[in-house]
């Protein structure tokens, strides 16, 4: 398995916009063959922080991800949305 955690700060007044940008995206990569897992948090205490939660069958699943037409529309859409840099962090099972 590869994880990636993606930590995001948007713009407060973006906010909803990011939400529903991600979560179409999200709709698409779940049908990507090599994805388990494609989810979007919120942060309780601060509406402005998302946390997404990407999980591949293998690292060359997420790099096939990045290449698809809807990751790059929400990348394109949710670039000027942004307070401060996209944050990921990647992780694997400990099985």
């Amino acid at each position: 398995m590869h994880v990636l955690m993606v930590h995001a700060r948007v713009k407060p007044e973006c906010a909803e916009a990011f939400r529903a940008a991600t979560l179409e995206n999200a709709r698409h990569s779940r049908k990507e063959e090599g994805v388990v897992r494609f989810d979007l948090f919120r942060m309780a205490e601060d509406p402005s922080r998302f946390m997404i939660l990407e999980i591949y069958r293998q690292t060359g699943d997420h790099a096939k991800h990045r290449e698809t037409a809807h990751y790059r529309k929400w990348r394109e859409v949710v670039e000027a949305m942004m307070a401060e840099p996209r944050r990921g962090e990647k992780w694997t099972d400990c099985a």
